[in-house]
């Protein structure tokens, strides 16, 4: 019987030294996990937008004191944005162009669409302000088609922003828009 004895209290031994053992390495495994995360995670953070990016997410424009044939210059995102108040006369060119041979396709009204999916108004015209070719600003009124042009490589662009000579391949990228009321909008 008394090697029954030993045999049973050799047993629990084994297993309490399995148990510390076992406690171990989740003990081990639980700190090499936290330390993982804690060195993963400036990784991850600096995927986030910056902080001046998010606080520029949208911009609100007064439209009431903009004149017919005036420009204002928004600064979006960092970005500048071209708001228009197109004469008559660049809206009759503008539509008047819309079935004119395009690199980039698209009528008049089609740039004029707010954010929403609803109409904008065709004396506002919302644009970004960077050239499709390699990102110049143009300036207004010049070129052929009294629209933008950007002097650094000859892109010429309509009334309504749409590519008509030169090198870049797309029309100016249309600012997402939105109005609040009828002399007031958001960009963003």
């Amino acid at each position: 019987m008394a090697e029954t004895t030993a045999n049973e209290t050799a047993a629990p031994a084994a297993s309490a030294g399995e148990t510390r053992r076992d406690f171990i390495f989740i003990a081990a495994g639980a700190v090499g996990a936290v330390g993982a995360a804690l060195t993963a995670w400036p990784f991850i953070d600096q995927m986030n937008p910056a902080a001046d990016t998010r606080a520029m997410a949208t911009t609100e424009v007064d439209l009431a004191s903009l004149q017919a044939g005036q420009q204002i210059v928004i600064t979006w995102q960092g970005k500048p944005v071209f708001v228009r108040h197109r004469t008559p006369a660049e809206i009759e060119a503008a539509q008047r162009d819309d079935y004119a041979a395009l690199k980039d396709p698209a009528t008049d009204a089609s740039r004029l669409v707010q954010a929403n999916g609803a109409a904008g108004k065709p004396a506002f015209l919302i644009v970004q302000a960077a050239c499709t070719h390699l990102g110049c600003i143009p300036t207004f009124a010049a070129g052929d088609y009294k629209g933008w042009m950007c002097a650094c490589h000859g892109s010429q662009y309509d009334t309504s922003g749409r590519i008509r000579r030169g090198p870049a391949p797309l029309n100016l990228a249309l600012a997402p828009y939105t109005y609040l009321t009828d002399t007031s909008i958001r960009i963003g």
